[in-house]
């Protein structure tokens, strides 16, 4: 049996989140994300990973930690939500700060907020972190919340845009950033150092100095027409003040943010903002910290993770290119050299103090995520042990290609059943990512092609038109046309890949979640060729979702003002009287990125026109299905579907939704 047989096996497997170095170099400490025990739930501990030893597990409380950071010591610092043993009847229902000391023994809590302490940063003795605060007298915030609470009170007054992000309600709080120094038991000397943030720091991204003298942090400022700008600016841990350190009219500046170890510069992410004909790109963007004076590094290579070499001369640099997501080398002077040259994606960049590697997690299409070394001066990568090893895969993967109408090559990966020939050709199903600025080249927990692959399922995973790792115009050649230019691309890549004489081109089916869910609702009006369609979080109305989604402004500035002439060339709505094809729609009510009114009333006009379709709805869910039985319910349900559809299979309801 394989752990993607059954659904319920897959969601037990352990992930792998992150990974840090240690400041000495011995190990790495990651959180690894399990099954809890009642099955329902999934919780998260700290594991440490010696560099020549095996993994073993440092915590264990039921309510789990996650975002550690080594101390200059050694020690390690996390969050987690579990009680603080030294207080009577503690119940603790926010995430507070903890230590774990170096040398062993219990936790021990350092600090903890109202409202929660969410990311924090360390240097020397200096630990900065982020908390929501309401406003008002801060003496009193703990009073006021229990008031709000006590008197059933979950209303919130907004005065601004926005008012919700992804899958959470923003207020009645406030993100505000808080310097303290590590003492003997608890955080000692805790300063607000941003009393009056507004919307500020809203999704804040922060890094530290190394000396812990500045906090360089995103700050969000609100414009005209309900836009706003993202700069990056310093903050003086002493005093409290702040200088814009990066700000450019039409550019964001963001995360990941990494300090040069002299304490001199700083990278980041540059997006420039989007327009009707400009279309949206991510540099890589590195300045002086004394001055501000910078510009982009690395052109066409959208930033996913940056970490300085220790002598300050370069930027090891993770970005998507054509498939993978490799580690760049980017010197302040000179050319930049790809460092890793195989098949994987990498994140949570580490360099070792002496130059001589990197550590980072490592993992793919076909491979989970764990840890691995790479040699600064040859590009060897080591596996690591991992905390979650890695299951085995039911089928192979290969890389395919196709030529489109305009020249352009599209590639992609194809997961292969084994046994998969001439003689016994798989079904296909093609599966298109979300985004859309985005490429499928990493393991996928949600959107897994393996368990269709276990279940005889060769799945197609294209990067048309709009993908990244494959230069700007890529981006541009989709940009404002997403269904006609997409569709042509995907054509393209299926035609190439249902000629193969291992693969059943009549039984196919196609799927996508969000943007792809977008496609798969234009699939539908404007093609006949799949037996069965699902589509997931998807745009169906575009002028509803418009005004709806928890991003409106950024929609707005590729597609134009509700009721323009894209919306009426893009919206797939329009082509519900061609569509025949049987379709499941999937959506979870507490997605706001793409709210549930576009399932709702895409359910309702394919009942109205007698397509045959089924809605699998989520009450508690949001864009992501996350929950374990949430999940297992999602994949038996579309299972079952594409089996009647594409296998001609007899339809029986899963038990898991029944």
């Amino acid at each position: 049996m394989s752990a993607f047989d059954d659904i319920r096996d897959y969601v037990a497997i352990p992930r792998v989140l992150s990974l840090k170095l240690s400041p000495d170099g011995s190990r790495l400490i990651s959180a690894v994300q399990s099954l809890n025990p009642d099955g329902k739930s999934y919780g998260t501990a700290l594991w440490a990973i010696p560099i020549d030893g095996e993994p073993y597990r440092l915590t264990r409380s039921a309510k789990g930690e996650s975002a550690a950071e080594f101390t200059e010591a050694g020690d390690v610092l996390f969050t987690s939500a579990r009680p603080d043993p030294t207080v009577k009847d503690a119940t603790d229902e926010v995430p507070s700060l903890w230590l774990l000391p170096r040398s062993g023994g219990e936790a021990r809590q350092v600090a903890a907020r109202p409202g929660g302490v969410g990311a924090f940063r360390t240097a020397g003795d200096v630990v900065v972190f982020a908390a929501d605060v309401l406003t008002g007298e801060e003496a009193a915030e703990e009073e006021r919340r229990k008031t709000r609470k006590d008197a059933g009170i979950s209303a919130i007054l907004h005065e601004s845009y926005p008012v919700r992000y992804w899958d959470h309600d923003l207020g009645p709080g406030h993100t505000r950033l808080f310097a303290a120094r590590l003492g003997a038991d608890r955080l000692e000397d805790v300063r607000d150092l941003t009393p009056d943030p507004g919307e500020g720091l809203r999704d804040v991204t922060f890094a530290l100095t190394p000396d812990g003298a500045t906090v360089i942090s995103t700050w969000r400022t609100l414009l005209p027409d309900a836009e706003q700008r993202v700069d990056l600016v310093a903050i003086d841990v002493a005093t409290g003040e702040r200088r814009t350190l990066f700000t450019q009219e039409g550019h964001d500046f963001y995360g990941p943010i990494a300090v040069s170890p002299d304490g001199t510069r700083v990278a980041c992410a540059r997006e420039r903002l989007a327009e009707l004909d400009v279309s949206v790109r991510i540099d890589l963007w590195i300045g002086d910290l004394a001055t501000g004076a910078g510009r982009t590094y690395a052109p066409d290579l959208f930033p996913a993770d940056v970490e300085w070499a220790p002598d300050s001369s370069a930027v090891y640099l993770a970005a998507d290119q054509r498939g993978r997501r490799p580690i760049f080398r980017v010197p302040l002077d000179g050319e930049v050299t790809r460092l890793t040259q195989d098949d994987a994606a990498y994140l949570g960049l580490n360099a070792s103090a002496d130059g001589r590697f990197v550590y980072a997690l490592h993992s793919g299409v076909d491979r989970t995520h764990g840890p691995a070394r790479i040699d600064t001066a040859t590009g060897e990568i080591t596996d690591l042990p991992s905390p979650a090893p890695r299951p085995e895969l039911p089928g192979t993967l290969t890389e395919v290609s196709a030529t489109t109408d305009d020249g352009t090559t599209i590639r992609g990966w194809l997961t292969l059943p084994k046994g998969a020939s001439a003689d016994d050709p798989a079904p296909i199903l093609l599966w298109i990512h979300g985004g859309p600025v985005a490429s499928w080249n990493d393991w996928q927990w949600r959107w897994n092609p393996w368990i269709m692959v276990q279940h005889g399922y060769a799945v197609l995973l294209p990067d048309p038109c709009l993908s990244t790792g494959y230069g700007q115009e890529m981006i541009d050649r989709g940009w404002g046309n997403w269904g006609p230019r997409t569709l042509a691309d995907l054509d393209a890549i299926v035609d190439v890949v249902v000629a193969r004489d291992d693969i059943d081109g009549e039984r196919i089916g196609a799927m996508g979640g969000s943007y792809g869910g977008y496609m798969a609702n234009w699939i539908a009006g404007h093609s006949d060729r799949y037996k069965a369609i699902v589509t997931h979080a998807a745009l169906w109305n575009l002028d509803q979702f418009a005004g709806t989604t928890d991003a409106a402004q950024y929609w707005q500035r590729e597609m134009g003002e509700p009721g323009s002439e894209r919306y009426a060339k893009l919206s797939p709505h329009h082509g519900l009287d061609s569509i025949t094809t049987p379709m499941l729609v999937i959506h979870g009510d507490k997605d706001y990125r793409v709210p549930i009114g576009e399932a709702l009333r895409l359910w309702w006009d394919l009942q109205r026109r007698n397509v045959e379709s089924k809605f699998l709805y989520f009450p508690d869910e949001n864009h992501w299905i996350l929950k374990p039985g949430n999940a297992v319910a999602w994949y038996e349900t579309v299972l079952a579907f594409l089996g009647q559809h594409v296998l001609g299979q007899e339809w029986k309801r899963p038990d898991s939704v029944a």
